[in-house]
């Protein structure tokens, strides 16, 4: 089964969060496809970042494009709903962090938002085996999650390539994502072993010129 359409999706949490309304218009005119948020809670990861109203307040002022949650947080069902009540398009989190990832996976579809797993470097993928029905995506950590701007690490090239015949023999249509550190230097690699969705934070929003650093990576996509 081939790749779906390939997806760059700015993380927010590299913008000038003073400006962040005008940041995300900018990341968006200049070709990005979605918003990715990195929501923490300084439990589940050491660090604590943006919620719901932000969300919302994004919405209620004319940002219509897919807004892809990334939940870091312990536990989850209660910040699933405020998400999807917010605007969500899709929410991701840490089955290690549900009760009942089955039943978060359910809450997920029925506040009418797609539902995908995270796992961190070190999770194994048969984590997903029982889920993979569910599943709109799968977000592969190349760092492990609670600060912006970390190197990526190699050994997940590999990793990606395993998910991808995993969801290819499953038979079912999921997303694969990738998020740490991915930028023009690696991005052919990480797409060649397989994602299609790219988290990419300051990769983007270091730069000056957001349409350059749009078009750097995805001309890089192999």
């Amino acid at each position: 089964m081939s790749k779906q359409s390939n997806v760059i999706a700015p993380s927010i949490l590299s913008a000038d969060f003073a400006r962040l309304g005008e940041e995300v218009k900018d990341v968006l005119s200049a070709g990005a496809d979605w918003i990715h948020f990195d929501v923490m809670d300084n439990h589940f990861v050491p660090n604590l970042t943006v919620g719901p109203m932000v969300c919302e307040s994004l919405r209620k002022n004319d940002i219509n494009c897919p807004i892809d949650v990334h939940l870091m947080v312990e536990p989850v069902d209660d910040l699933i709903k405020m998400f999807a009540d917010s605007g969500a398009t899709s929410i991701t989190f840490h089955p290690e962090a549900s009760m009942d990832p089955e039943k978060s996976l359910e809450l997920i579809e029925n506040l009418g938002c797609k539902p995908g797993l995270v796992l961190n470097p070190d999770i194994s993928l048969n984590v997903l085996k029982p889920f993979l029905k569910d599943l709109y995506m799968v977000l592969l950590m190349s760092v492990f999650p609670g600060f912006g701007g970390q190197k990526f690490i190699p050994e997940v090239i590999e990793k990606i390539r395993d998910l991808r015949n995993l969801i290819d023999e499953s038979n079912n249509i999921i997303r694969l994502e990738v998020d740490g550190g991915v930028n023009s230097d690696n991005v052919s690699q990480i797409s060649l072993a397989g994602a299609d969705t790219f988290v990419a934070g300051s990769a983007i929003f270091n730069h000056k010129n957001y349409s350059h650093a749009v078009k750097t990576l995805r001309d890089n996509f192999s």
